[in-house]
């Protein structure tokens, strides 16, 4: 897991690094500008797609500090300008173009020789209303406010004209410039983490890390994905993959189950067997009948009664994992029946949706994933923050968001803190129902493939769960989609992974 991710740092821990990367050899650190200029105009272009691409003809807005934030600005502003041939920039230069050090002045000269007759420098002035893009670079991680009153005055003028997309280079400039997406280059800055400013964040891996240290808050990276998109195997059978059991389901909330079953599938796990209501069996195994479908008895509001745990006990000992909530609802006796599941199980579980109940998530001594938003954490964790809750329950974590953090208390040992992974992958997209059920059907897959590596299971699930949502906004944008959409993505996901070891 750790070989997986990157620490995040603080800003005067990144300095270090740095110091001691580049050992103040301007030759070095040019080259490490244009990689993370190149990446960041990479980086907008990627998520340009998901509001229908950059027009042709045009115009970004490019704001220039002094240093090497607003070099990287300059470098990718040329990127983007060579990869769109009509469109055009203006480049607003905050504190004078003589103000601008060596190697920003360098990347501005090699821009305006290279699109001299589509580069205009501008003030404040000539802001248009509106543009493609507005691109900031005034300030690196080494700013220390407060801007100066005249700046502040300009990114609020910024801030109230119309751009498409709005991108930050590193850091949204003194905290405040508007931004869409948040390019992190080289490093995550522990800033930017709770910036509402800063919009989606984006992890732009540079290379500047070599081998593993202990950080206890990391960003995850897609590299997690890299073994699933390796060969299998040839000798391999169903059994090989593990067996994932998924209950849940009810009368009220019948489609819950049936997408993390639909996940479950997708996720390369041997065998799933889903337990549900009887009443649904007929309908969900025309849907999915690569699954085992074992019809439940009902209470009389038709959640699952504990007249059927026999179903379950009966097969226990062929599964490597088992997935409790989705569409689960709260009937007192089903409760009771989870309950009863979690205190005896011998294989791992996953924990989703209404199996999240605080008499429940404490139960037993299987290993185990939560997959809380915030509001159902908040009902579990007693006021507890993310990672002293992990820590005290030893369970691992995911607590759904905008970044989805995942802490890996299943790792603990006597006296340390969990580490915290962060996910920057998804976005808005993930932002309808269903898509927490999906995740829970990922997770319990893997899981059940690596029973033994809960954090792992969980990472895995999340950042594939990310990515496909990333492709698919950017195939389809975030609005007019559905969450069952997702599943379509997820082996191309893994294809974009492939090389990532």
């Amino acid at each position: 897991m750790l070989a997986a991710s990157h620490p995040i740092l603080s800003c005067e821990a990144a300095k270090v690094m740095e110091a001691a990367l580049f050992q103040s050899d301007e030759a070095q650190e040019w080259i490490a500008m244009g990689r993370a200029g190149r990446a960041v105009a990479e980086a907008i272009r990627a998520d340009f797609a998901e509001i229908g691409g950059f027009a042709p003809h045009g115009c970004m807005v490019v704001l220039i500090g002094k240093g090497h934030n607003g070099g990287d600005a300059l470098i990718a502003t040329q990127a983007l300008l060579t990869t769109h041939p009509q469109a055009t920039a203006k480049v607003l230069f905050v504190f004078g173009e003589k103000a601008l050090r060596p190697l920003a002045a360098r990347a501005w000269r090699e821009l305006a020789q290279l699109a001299s007759d589509r580069v205009q420098t501008i003030t404040l002035t000539d802001l248009p209303a509106a543009a493609e893009l507005c691109l900031d670079g005034v300030f690196g991680f080494q700013f220390r406010p407060p801007a100066a009153a005249e700046v502040a005055a300009l990114l609020g003028t910024v801030n109230t004209r119309t751009f498409r997309l709005r991108a930050a280079v590193d850091l949204p400039s003194a905290g405040l410039f508007r931004a869409d997406f948040t390019y992190a280059t080289g490093s995550v800055k522990s800033p930017v983490m709770d910036a509402p400013e800063a919009g989606r964040v984006r992890y732009l891996d540079l290379g500047f890390f070599r081998g593993v240290d202990r950080s206890t808050d990391r960003v995850l990276l897609a590299r997690v994905l890299a073994p699933l998109a390796q060969l299998r195997p040839s000798r391999g059978d169903k059994r090989t993959y593990g067996h994932v059991f998924v209950m849940g389901g009810s009368g009220s909330f019948p489609g819950a189950v049936l997408m993390t079953v639909l996940a479950s599938l997708r996720s390369g796990v041997g065998l799933v067997t889903a337990f549900v209501p009887e009443s649904l069996v007929a309908n969900f195994a025309a849907r999915a009948p690569e699954a085992m479908w074992v019809g439940w008895p009902e209470t009389p509001t038709g959640s699952l009664a504990l007249a059927g745990e026999h179903l379950l006990r009966e097969r226990l000992e062929r599964a490597t994992c088992v997935v409790l909530g989705p569409g689960l609802g709260r009937e007192r006796e089903t409760l009771a029946l989870v309950r009863n599941v979690v205190e005896t199980s011998p294989v791992p579980l996953v924990l989703d949706a209404d199996a999240l109940q605080p008499e429940i998530v404490r139960a037993g001594r299987a290993l185990r994933v939560l997959t809380p938003h915030a509001g159902e954490f908040a009902r579990i964790a007693d006021g507890m923050e993310l990672r002293e809750f992990a820590r005290g329950t030893r369970a691992t974590v995911v607590l759904k968001g905008p970044v989805t953090r995942i802490a890996a208390g299943a790792e603990v040992d006597a006296g340390s803190d969990p580490v915290v992974y962060h996910s920057f992958f998804g976005g808005a997209v993930l932002a309808r129902g269903g898509s927490g059920d999906v995740l829970a059907g990922l997770i319990g897959g893997r899981l059940a493939q690596h029973p033994a590596d809960p954090a792992l299971a969980a990472a895995q699930g999340v950042v594939w769960h990310g990515r496909a949502a990333d492709l698919l906004a950017r195939a389809q944008g975030s609005t007019a989609v559905t969450v069952t959409q997702l599943l379509d993505f997820l082996p191309a996901a893994l294809r974009e992974s492939a090389h990532e070891l």
